[in-house]
């Protein structure tokens, strides 16, 4: 029988643990807690989770600190807890890698819900289908390693700017619209801004700005995003 899941629940609020404890067991995932920042870093490296739900505002150390420190290593799915009005938070925390984030207070069948979406979302990535590493001139996505070069140079990038990225680049010429984008990046029908997809195309638009590039990422206005390649 394969190992069940395990989720780190990272949230100074013992009701939450609780709440989503009883859920988790019913969905025989295995679980632990974290009270605070500095806990969660040290059972992220004990425990070695599937998947962690980290709230941002936490004693010791912020979820925001807590994610950029396990993104150095690790490119573990996160899902992000905010309380209501933290959007610019909510924003930072997609910006540093988190794959999704669900405002507070939540039903914790939603929180399953997400869950299942993003594990699944990891388990259906196969790293032997083709078409995984995308070659333009003087740029490469390979979305076995997360990796992007410009150029030759290695461009640090999060996990869901390499996967918009490569998204686009994989139908070059197509527009794709923002819902499209959430919905295929994220997994499952997102209920998120869709500001966040802008915010995204902006910080990769930065990233891999290259001039005379001979590609690019073009705003096709009322209607969303493409990658095209110019002849």
């Amino acid at each position: 029988m394969s190992k069940p899941p395990h989720i780190l629940i990272c949230d100074d609020d013992p009701v939450v643990h609780e709440s989503l404890g009883l859920y988790l067991k019913a969905e025989r995932y295995a679980y632990s807690s974290a009270y605070d920042g500095e806990e969660a870093l040290t059972r992220f490296k004990s425990d070695q989770p599937d998947l962690i739900i980290l709230d941002l505002m936490m004693p010791r150390r912020s979820g925001t600190d807590v994610c950029r420190e396990i993104r150095r290593t690790s490119r573990v799915p996160i899902i992000m807890l905010t309380a209501k009005g933290e959007e610019i938070d909510r924003v930072l925390g997609l910006e540093l890698g988190a794959d999704d984030y669900i405002v507070k207070p939540f039903s914790p069948r939603e929180v399953i819900a997400r869950i299942k979406a993003v594990l699944r979302r990891m388990t259906d990535h196969d790293p032997s289908e083709s078409g995984n590493v995308l070659r333009f001139d003087q740029l490469e996505i390979n979305l076995d390693n997360y990796q992007v070069k410009v150029s030759g140079t290695v461009i640090p990038c999060t996990p869901k700017e390499v996967e918009i990225l490569h998204l686009l680049a994989s139908h070059p010429g197509q527009v794709m619209d923002r819902e499209q984008i959430l919905s295929q990046v994220w997994g499952y029908d997102y209920f998120g801004d869709t500001r966040t997809v802008d915010t995204h195309i902006k910080r990769i638009r930065q990233k891999i700005s290259l001039e005379d590039a001979p590609w690019g990422l073009i705003t096709v206005y009322g209607v969303g995003y493409k990658f095209e390649v110019f002849h």
